[in-house]
């Protein structure tokens, strides 16, 4: 698994929806408090599951460099954060709202690689 971290329309048309793997997308924001608390997690996440899942971190900041990611995170109908839809196959698949434990982001991250197989 690889944690990507994106700034662009590209790099999200690249990293996720034109991927071949499952791919967590992370919107999130330094200021929430429960968006920096799930950094280790996926961290951790990451080092556990094998090349079938990556993570995609999109900053979703009011800074004028963030601009595209706000315009990416609303297409996405992104409401609150975190925010994390699943894709597969450049198709959402699931949605986890709020913060997600290591064992349960595991889970439903190893569920959803081995129904894509």
């Amino acid at each position: 698994m690889a944690i990507y971290t994106i700034t662009t329309r590209k790099d999200f048309e690249e990293k996720v929806l034109q991927n071949q793997k499952v791919v967590l997308v992370d919107f999130w924001a330094s200021w929430c408090p429960p968006c920096v608390a799930m950094t280790p997690h996926l961290y951790a996440a990451s080092k556990e599951l094998d090349d079938t899942v990556d993570i995609v971190k999109i900053n979703i900041e009011d800074t004028p460099e963030n601009e595209e990611n706000r315009q990416i995170a609303a297409e996405q109908d992104v409401q609150s954060i975190p925010n994390m839809p699943i894709f597969i196959d450049g198709k959402e698949a699931q949605r986890l709202i709020g913060f997600t434990p290591k064992p349960q982001l595991i889970e439903i991250l190893t569920n959803l690689s081995k129904a894509r197989q």
